[in-house]
């Protein structure tokens, strides 16, 4: 087991690929704090991971209130000891031509997926660096590295949270803090999933996918097995893109 006696949070674990991370971590052998906006939903999935053996709480989070993310880092102390891993999974996606984006879309794209990673991380870094070691694994997308119809904020956030996490490895680096993040492309999780049921939608992903198809969620949370492993200890400031060969052409 790559990930045994590790403790792990992953924001936005509810469904889709945080979901599929949690499960593949406890699988691998981690405890892990399975947070999102629905605690119905997150007790599901910490249900999954103690039916395997594994230690797991679930709480409530929004990860655009540092109030939330205090108590989400305060809770996993207690209740596991530690935090090797934070995952930074929690996203929304807006669809809107840009003449028709209104500021609160903007506003709560850019809070959940680019505040909300850099609060996260900042909050975990005081018990990472009591500890010696930490592994910090952030969600960001295709869509960062390129553009794609009606999606102006999404893309504005993934691409902020891709030179982020640069920084941010660049920061603490010294320190044996790895911070990486995973680009999916196109996958079939409940986010996707509308777009993905509209066969005129459908084209506009799989035309341009050289693999032929959508990445499942599990293949998104294989990729961040790796990087929270200890065999990606030399890895540091890097998106690995799961996307088919999108971003090849």
């Amino acid at each position: 087991m790559r990930l045994k006696g590790k403790v792990a949070i992953v924001t936005g674990a509810t469904s889709g690929i945080g979901k599929a991370i949690a499960l593949e971590f406890a699988k691998e052998g981690a405890g892990v704090c399975v947070t999102g906006r629905n605690l119905g939903k997150a007790k599901q999935v910490a249900e999954e991971i103690r039916r395997m053996g594994r230690q797991a709480t679930e709480l409530q989070v929004d990860v655009t209130k540092i109030s939330d993310i205090d108590k989400m880092v305060t809770s996993t102390i207690d209740n596991h000891g530690k935090i090797d891993i934070l995952v930074n999974n929690a996203g929304v996606y807006r669809k809107s031509p840009i003449i028709e984006v209104t500021e609160a879309d903007w506003d709560i794209t850019l809070d959940v997926m680019l505040k909300g990673t850099f609060f996260c991380t900042q909050r975990v870094l005081p018990q990472m660096l009591k500890q010696g070691k930490g592994k910090v694994i952030n969600i960001a997308s295709t869509f960062g590295q390129i553009g794609f119809f009606d999606a102006s904020a999404y893309c504005a956030a993934k691409g902020g949270v891709i030179n982020l996490t640069r920084q941010m490895a660049f920061d603490l680096a010294p320190q044996k803090i790895n911070v990486n993040a995973i680009g999916p492309g196109s996958t079939d999780t409940p986010l996707m999933r509308p777009d993905l049921e509209k066969p005129e939608r459908a084209r506009l992903y799989l035309d341009r996918i050289p693999y032929g198809r959508v990445a499942q969620s599990e293949e998104i949370a294989w990729a961040a097995v790796y990087l929270a492993s200890d065999e990606s200890d030399f890895v540091n400031g890097h998106t690995l893109f799961v996307d088919g060969g999108w971003l090849s052409q």
